[in-house]
């Protein structure tokens, strides 16, 4: 299986014109930049229409209009992944979003928590601590989540969040990849990964 990830498009995912084959397409979130609705469904229309058997989106901090929403009317072959799971050709995925609202209070910790172990690719919109988050010597990653990957090993964690550090690691079993498409200044387009599983 084909994987093609992409994340932190923030409005310019029109201008990704010459997308490259793959049996499925990620997006880890923000794919809007002030968090409107009609920015959400500009995405959603482009996302939905891409020419990929299978497509995959989680929220991320930017994308609050999602809070809580009920997202109806979605083709089959598109998944939007909430603390939640689907499975394509034996391969589970499971996203977690990243919404304001969780992150200033203890729901994020919870989310987090309750990743189940038997999954293949972890989609969340934060990295995990030490790994492809580092901008103005900080990082910026999740200690939760370091700790959660290291027990449940999956084979890809896909994430973004942080536009500095677009990138692929291997460490031990597990690929990180933090595609995050827009420079730190919300202007450049940077690259996207295509992986095999």
């Amino acid at each position: 299986m084909k994987i093609l990830h992409i994340s932190d498009t923030h409005g310019h995912h029109a201008e990704m014109t010459k997308l490259p084959e793959a049996d499925v397409l990620v997006h880890s979130g923000d794919f809007t930049l002030t968090g409107s609705e009609a920015e959400a469904f500009d995405f959603l229309e482009w996302f939905c229409d891409l020419p990929y058997l299978h497509k995959i989106f989680i929220c991320g901090n930017h994308d609050d209009c999602l809070y809580g929403a009920n997202i109806d009317g979605l083709d089959e072959n598109v998944h939007y992944l909430c603390n939640s799971s689907v499975e394509i050709a034996d391969v589970k995925f499971y996203g977690v979003s990243m919404f304001l609202e969780d992150c200033v209070t203890d729901s994020q910790s919870r989310n987090i928590a309750k990743i189940p172990k038997d999954i293949d690719v972890l989609i969340t919109h934060n990295p995990p601590y030490g790994i492809l988050d580092f901008d103005d010597n900080i990082h910026y990653g999740s200690e939760e989540l370091l700790v959660k990957i290291s027990e449940i090993k999956p084979s890809l964690h896909l994430f973004g969040h942080i536009h500095a550090n677009n990138g692929q690691i291997k460490l031990g079993t597990i690929t990180y990849v933090n595609s995050a498409i827009i420079s730190g200044i919300y202007q450049s387009i940077q690259s996207y990964h295509t992986l095999s599983i």
